[in-house]
Formats: structure tokens, sequence, C-alpha cells
């Protein structure tokens, strides 16, 4: 196993552990609560948490297909506020104990997957279309999306709240 694969992977651990023990101690009323401050998006917290554990297997698939050497254009940011506003309309009453064994298993997941990632894959660039169609390399690709997405929204969910 690659040393830096291991790494990638227990940092997608820790953001996953860090937003659950978040979660975990939110009332009813702030599951509910705009879990954003500012700008379009005002999904509940609930919903937030629940994205972000929906779309691990989706980011580390990213991560593959660049690994291999292949471009994933067709992912841009575009598609990406269609999928969120699919989501929060399917997933607007997520419950918290749903969300958080799907936040477990996702991210143990994707953890499992990075695990098996080489150096060379992990080195391996390729034309990504939310980079717009920049070549990145696969690391990057799992630094800025399955490691950050929990870190990033459990910080505007606590700016949301006040805390």
């Amino acid at each position: 196993m690659s040393r830096r694969a291991e790494l990638l992977a227990a940092r997608i651990e820790e953001g996953a552990a860090g937003l659950a023990a978040f979660a975990e101690k939110l009332t009813d009323a702030e599951w509910k609560s705009p879990g954003s401050t500012g700008g379009n998006d005002r999904r509940p917290v609930g919903v937030v948490i629940h994205h972000v554990a929906s779309v691990y297997p989706i980011e580390v698939d990213l991560a593959k297909t660049i690994g291999s050497g292949k471009a994933v254009s067709e992912v841009t940011w575009d598609a990406v506020a269609e999928l969120n506003a699919n989501h929060s309309k399917e997933k607007a009453s997520a419950a918290k104990a749903e969300t958080l064994e799907l936040l477990h298993k996702n991210s143990s997941a994707a953890a499992a997957v990075v695990r098996a990632f080489t150096d060379e894959q992990l080195d391996t660039a390729a034309p990504f279309g939310l980079s717009y169609n920049a070549p990145v390399t696969a690391q990057f690709v799992i630094e800025d999306h399955a490691v950050r997405h929990s870190w990033h929204h459990l910080a505007k969910i606590k700016k949301a709240l006040g805390r």
C-alpha cells in the first residue's frame, strides 16, 4: 500500500468523523435549518450532510478515472448544481440516523478505494471538468473533493448556525 494513499484515506475518514461528531449533537431544529450563509444555497443542514455522504462514491470514481489517465470533461459545475438540486428535492426529509449511517458507510468505502491507489495512479494527470479541463492529478481530485468536502461543508454549517 502506498503511504500517500493511506494518508489520503485517513484524511477522508478524519473529515467524515468530524462532520458526524458535529451532526450527532444537532437539534432537530438545527438539522432543518439552512446549512449555508449567503448565495443561493439554502439547503437544510441535514440535506447538506446527506449530500456529503452520498457523493463520496462519485468523488473517488472520478479520481480513479483520472488515475487511469482518462479525461473527465463531462463533469462540470453546472452538472454538479443540477445533481445538488435534484438531491435536495429527493432527500428533503433525510433522517439524521440514516444520514449518519450513510456518511460512515460511504466515507469508509471511499477510504478503502483510495487505499488501493498506487503512487503512479495518484501522480497521473488528465483533463478534469471541475478544474476547467486543466490536467490535474488523481491525488488533487481526491484532496480537492473527497478529502476537502466534509471540512468545507462543516465550516459552512457552523457559520450558518453561528458556531
